[in-house]
């Protein structure tokens, strides 16, 4: 079955997000974890609603072949992503209404620098089976995990510590 376009993954993320704000979604924040759940998953896509208390944040990153989207609901992320023709990480603030999409080679970390906790509807079309974990060594990227999962919140040790 064809991944859903770009377009729609925005738009389901810009739809959850109003749902967010209206209050139809339960929000939890969780200190010691980014608390995160399925909203939904068939064979086509799987929405996951993400809270980011003061610096959560996840590792550099791709979702292994998916495409993707995210709006931040509110709060505000900060996001790195990896230019390839640069060799360099471009950082960028991602606001409540700001939205994010990516194409499946996508490699990016999000985190929260500010005070107050931060919160996201994510999109992935197909929906996630695994991700590959990086780290930027010398302007080049150095693959240092694939970890087989359906959930965008693996667990992953600091890979880095271990290179």
């Amino acid at each position: 079955m064809e991944p859903l376009p770009i377009n729609e993954l925005l738009e389901w993320t810009a739809v959850v997000a109003e749902e967010v704000r209206n209050g139809r979604h339960d929000v939890h924040a969780d200190r010691a974890e980014r608390w995160h759940v399925r909203l939904l998953c068939d064979e086509r896509v799987d929405v996951w609603l993400i809270s980011w208390t003061t610096d959560q944040g996840t590792q550099l990153h791709d979702h292994g072949g998916s495409t993707g989207a995210y709006t931040v609901a509110s709060g505000e992320l900060s996001e790195a992503s990896w230019d390839p023709i640069t060799g360099q990480l471009t950082e960028q603030g991602v606001s409540a209404g700001d939205a994010v999409a990516f194409g499946e080679s996508f490699v990016h970390d999000v985190r929260n620098v500010r005070s107050n906790t931060a919160v996201s509807v994510h999109a992935y079309s197909p929906p996630l089976t695994h991700m590959n974990f990086y780290d930027v060594v010398d302007g080049q990227l150095t693959t240092l995990a694939k970890i087989w999962t359906d959930d965008p919140e693996v667990a992953v040790p600091d890979l880095r510590a271990a290179s």
